[in-house]
């Protein structure tokens, strides 16, 4: 039967699945951010307690993205397998636990091994939410609600910023350090949130009780037709996916955006003591936060631009460009303003970039196949969490300054900056009639026949 959506009908549905499902995955990416990136905060007080050299404390924040490359893929075939709502339940159980028991690490090694195994719990997390997405937005809408998904990573250094460095000077309860109750304090939250999975997540718009049978027609229909309608999608198997040469473009290009991202992120608190050495951790802790407000700001600006053009490559690359010259100006800066502002601008480009680069794989592979490819990319391209740390680590160990390893990831950056500008990926922007603005702002009436 045809299904005639007005325009009022078809804002009033993604209004209300954007209000459902936007702001419990947007809670649950910014405890997951916090949980990986408080190690940074925690640096201020654990490098001492714990012996730590700035090479070792670039190594225990990289290790990290070593478990997340070796189960990233086979955790997105998990859930598949077994459902959103089951596998990232478990994802957030297992990841809470681990966050909380690095509280008690006494050793380098024990900080190693449990970063190591964080990234195992949180493999698969990050694509599997990105490519639930999709089972929920159209191609028009998907990047707004990305970024509006992807805005718990500044949003989450916001909170941990000034949190985590008032729990460190603040609270050192039965003989605990400040920097072991963080880890607690902060580690606790996701496993009541995976318990909350359960309760709130829904799989498909087939199976949502809280829209109307009307609404889950239409979407399921919309979701559908589109997915037929790409005349540019691939159905690719596992191993052909891997081997792709586009999805290897992507992944290189994310690698080096995840190194200048991490490095900047994960460095911040200890680049800031550096401009200011007089200041104290919960001062370091709201500077820090600043550089984060202006990211989000800009980031949800860049998507909807991004959405309304219905263009997805020059929006991945023309961040990557400002980040480039940004984070160069930074390593040769010596005013903390001009500083802090020039990090600004560039985790601006930075969190600009991802959502529009998240669209780019469903331009030329099926959904089943794009959420393999995002698997593979966010694995593979997640090493460079490893690497951006470890430079500025090696960087500051060598010099006694981080200057080093901001330009290096300054110039690793221009040149995915190029990467991106060569790529030749299907999908073309759409015609003015039939872009789409946000989720929950007017749209344009469809029919859909089923």
């Amino acid at each position: 039967m045809a299904i005639n959506v007005d325009q009022s009908e078809a804002t009033a549905t993604m209004r209300t699945v954007s209000r459902r499902i936007l702001p419990f995955l947007f809670v649950l990416y910014v405890v997951n951010y916090i949980d990986r990136a408080n190690i940074g905060f925690a640096a201020l007080e654990m490098n001492k307690e714990l012996g730590l050299s700035s090479q070792a404390f670039g190594l225990a924040a990289g290790l990290f993205f070593w478990g997340y490359f070796l189960f990233e893929v086979p955790s997105n075939m998990a859930l598949a397998r077994f459902g959103a709502r089951r596998w990232i339940a478990r994802i957030l159980v297992s990841w809470g636990i681990l966050a909380t028991v690095m509280a008690f690490v006494h050793s380098p090694m024990q900080l190693y091994v449990l970063r190591f195994l964080l990234g195992v719990a949180e493999a698969g997390f990050f694509p599997g939410i990105v490519v639930y997405l999709t089972y929920w937005f159209r191609k028009k809408e998907v990047a707004t609600a990305t970024a509006l998904f992807l805005t718990a990573i500044p949003a989450a250094y916001i909170i941990a910023a000034p949190l985590s460095a008032l729990i460190i000077d603040h609270i050192d309860w039965f003989g605990l350090s400040g920097w072991r109750w963080m880890f607690i304090l902060e580690g606790v939250p996701a496993v009541a949130l995976g318990i909350a999975c359960f309760f709130v997540l829904t799989e498909k718009p087939a199976d949502a009780k809280w829209l109307t049978e009307r609404q889950r027609q239409w979407l399921t229909a919309e979701l559908e037709t589109e997915q037929q309608a790409n005349p540019h999608a691939r159905k690719l198997s596992t191993l052909k996916v891997m081997a792709d040469p586009k999805v290897l473009l992507l992944a290189v290009i994310y690698f080096v955006y995840q190194a200048g991202s991490l490095g900047v992120g994960y460095w911040l608190p200890q680049i800031v003591k550096e401009f200011s050495a007089g200041l104290g951790n919960t001062a370091i802790g709201f500077i820090s936060a600043i550089p984060y407000v202006v990211a989000a700001l800009g980031m949800v600006w860049w998507s909807r631009h991004s959405d309304r053009l219905g263009e997805r490559k020059l929006h991945s690359a023309i961040p990557l460009g400002l980040a480039a010259v940004t984070l160069i100006a930074a390593g040769f800066a010596h005013s903390p303003v001009l500083g802090m502002t020039l990090i600004a601008l560039s985790l601006t480009g930075m969190y600009s970039f991802k959502s529009p680069f998240w669209a780019l794989p469903t331009l030329f592979l099926t959904r089943s196949t794009a959420a393999v490819a995002v698997a593979v990319v966010n694995s593979i391209g997640n090493l460079g969490g490893f690497f951006g740390p470890y430079a500025i680590g090696w960087a500051k160990g060598s010099s006694g300054s981080a200057t080093g390893g901001l330009l290096l990831l300054g110039a690793l950056t221009a040149v995915a900056f190029v990467l991106t500008l060569a790529m030749r990926i299907g999908g073309r922007p759409q015609r003015s009639a039939d872009r789409q603005s946000a989720p929950g702002e007017p749209q344009q009436p469809s029919s859909v026949t089923r």
